[in-house]
């Protein structure tokens, strides 16, 4: 048995809308870990308030005593709205966008598979997108099927999480010149329909590198396209 075996046909997605959804929270989080994370000069300087607080404390009496209070408070108040406020006013945005979007109807069509040279995409002939250069070409017609794929060179970047692979390409339209992006999820489920999930991450370190991209510009439009 080969170490990183490949498909003998592409496997059938099925992805769901709350797959759909759900992959995109879980990218989120994936790319949002340090969202809030705080960095050493900052906890460098809030030791510092907390030491000169405490001093006040113990050496000063009276009313005076108030502003090294105010400022425990303040220190504590921050760390709260760093570790919670923030990733939670974040992550609403982000909801709000998910709302809007829809999964794209041919994903509940797509069928996947991995060769040595990319991942195979297949579909009904009818509902293939005109794919544009960075893609095998010709295009293969079989069955009412028509297939593409998807170049490890046109893979920019890719990220796992517990329960999906995601992948960004990037490829040139031939006609326009201009480059267009596009983005796939693959769920881990589909190592039961023997798609080897183990072999897309091998060709990914190796080709691409280490996992992960950021979500900071308009995450949804920007990994999971609208068609238009």
């Amino acid at each position: 048995m080969a170490l990183y075996p490949y498909t003998l046909q592409p496997v059938d997605l099925n992805l769901t809308e709350d797959e759909f959804r759900q992959a995109q929270l879980q990218l989120f989080d994936a790319n949002n870990q340090n969202l809030t994370k705080i960095t050493p000069k900052t906890w460098a300087i809030l030791a510092v308030i907390v030491v000169l607080a405490i001093l006040g404390l113990i050496f000063v009496r009276g009313y005076s005593t108030i502003i090294f209070w105010l400022m425990l408070v303040g220190v504590v108040i921050y760390l709260l709205a760093c570790t919670y406020g923030l990733k939670w006013y974040v992550k609403r945005e982000f909801e709000k966008q998910m709302a809007s979007q829809s999964m794209p109807p041919e994903m509940q069509q797509i069928k996947l598979g991995v060769q040595q040279h990319g991942v195979v995409m297949s579909m009904p002939a009818p509902n293939m997108p005109a794919m544009p250069r960075g893609y095998n070409q010709p295009l293969v017609r079989s069955s009412g099927m028509q297939q593409a794929v998807i170049k490890w060179d046109s893979v920019t970047n890719w990220q796992e999480t517990p329960d999906y692979i995601f992948m960004m390409f990037d490829v040139k339209n031939p006609k326009t010149g201009e480059s267009q992006q596009g983005s796939q999820i693959v769920p881990k489920r589909l190592a039961h329909q023997k798609f080897p999930i183990d072999t897309l991450r091998h060709h990914l370190q190796q080709n691409i590198g280490k996992a992960g991209f950021d979500l900071t510009d308009k995450p949804t439009d920007k990994y999971f396209p609208e068609n238009n």
